[in-house]
């Protein structure tokens, strides 16, 4: 059977894949993205769907969820697919989560971030979904946007299909790579330059490189509620207090300590599942509560009903839905991440280079890296 040939051939059809391909695709380049699934089915629609600027450290890595958010924006008009663009409250029910927020708001526009404080009453008016006898202000941040993962998946790939001749091979399993060929389960593939965008999965084209990256999975467990009433919006995106302790950026702040002190003491079930609690709502009207990580080699396919119950429990603190929380999904996600990079760019070959390691900042970060692929001194003026 003789090669088909592209320029550009990506494996792996998660946001990171979609995301190199649109940006390939559109700048004139054949593209063609293998998947050895039916459809995406990985990481990238196992999340809360959150575009989360705000979690990444001031610096580049801030500056490119940036870059990375302006050009989901562009995809998401270009494609039709819907958004909700409403930034996001992280909710204090503690007075040492009150200081950590509030010191964060004085600390974020010399950082580079569009941060307030929002006083109980501010707070209150500005989302519908909090508790009115708990909540004692929350940090608004303008930049998050919610996408349901879900969807932008299906429809991304179907745009890509159709408005810029994007081939994609669904159950095709890449066997092999001799560049500038790729021996798959459907063939072989011939391209200019192959980039693996495939999460952990390399270990099977390049073994002993992944062994050597330093990689490890994080497990994680989320649910999700049946639509909410169409009279009713979520508002931002919600995160509790116990999300300051989870995310870099919050790093800078001297008042964290006090606050990672009082969980560790009055409640260290939720740092030994690594669970802090967020709230999207997808264009539905579902909302995607979670989560927790869980890190090692070792992944179970069996949910902990504790994992959920603590979920629950901590969201009940300030969370409330008119008909209060029923959860009509639960699943569990696992994605690769690197213990001290923010993501990996290996190149094994010439020509050859795997994209990995995103962890729990692929949805944020995937158009910016892509960008990154393609055109790296632009994005080194932007940093």
């Amino acid at each position: 059977m003789s090669s088909r040939n592209v320029e550009i051939l990506v494996i792996g059809a998660g946001i990171v894949g979609l995301a190199h391909a649109w940006i390939a695709a559109r700048s004139g380049r054949s593209v063609a993205v293998l998947e050895r699934r039916p459809a995406a089915l990985g990481a990238s629609i196992a999340n809360f769907g959150l575009l989360w600027p705000i979690g990444q450290p001031a610096g580049p890595m801030l500056k490119l969820a940036f870059e990375s958010r302006a050009l989901w924006i562009e995809m998401l008009e270009e494609a039709g697919i819907p958004s909700r663009r409403t930034g996001s409250l992280h909710v204090a029910c503690r007075d040492d989560e009150q200081q950590v927020g509030m010191e964060f708001a004085a600390l974020a526009p010399a950082l580079g971030y569009q941060c307030s404080w929002l006083d109980r009453a501010d707070a209150l008016a500005c989302s519908p979904a909090l508790r009115r006898d708990t909540v004692l202000g929350a940090l608004k941040s303008e930049t998050e946007i919610m996408v349901d993962p879900r969807e932008v998946l299906r429809r991304l790939s179907e745009f890509l299909a159709q408005r810029y001749a994007v081939s994609f091979e669904w159950n095709c399993t890449a066997l092999h790579i001799d560049p500038p060929r790729v021996r798959t389960t459907k063939g072989e593939w011939c391209a200019d330059r192959i980039l693996i965008c495939n999460g952990a999965d390399f270990d099977v084209l390049y073994p002993e490189l992944f062994a050597n990256s330093g990689l490890v999975c994080c497990r994680l467990q989320m649910l999700r509620t049946p639509p909410q009433s169409a009279s009713w919006s979520l508002g931002p995106a919600l995160a509790g207090g116990l999300t300051f302790r989870f995310y870099p950026s919050f790093t800078v702040c001297s008042s964290l300590g006090a606050l990672r002190s009082r969980i560790a003491r009055e409640s260290p079930e939720y740092d030994h599942f690594g669970i802090h609690t967020m709230v999207s709502q997808t264009t539905a009207g579902e909302l995607t509560l979670g989560d927790s990580h869980q890190y090692g080699s070792s992944v179970t396919p069996f949910n902990s009903g504790e994992i959920d119950g603590l979920i629950l429990r901590h969201l009940d603190t300030y969370l409330r839905v008119p008909d209060g929380i029923s959860v009509s999904e639960r699943w569990y996600g696992v994605y690769a991440k690197h213990p001290e990079q923010p993501y990996l760019r290996l190149q094994p070959a010439e020509g050859v280079e795997i994209i990995t390691g995103l962890g729990g900042a692929g949805m944020t970060l995937s158009f910016g890296v892509a960008h990154e692929t393609f055109y790296p001194s632009e994005t080194k003026e932007m940093a």
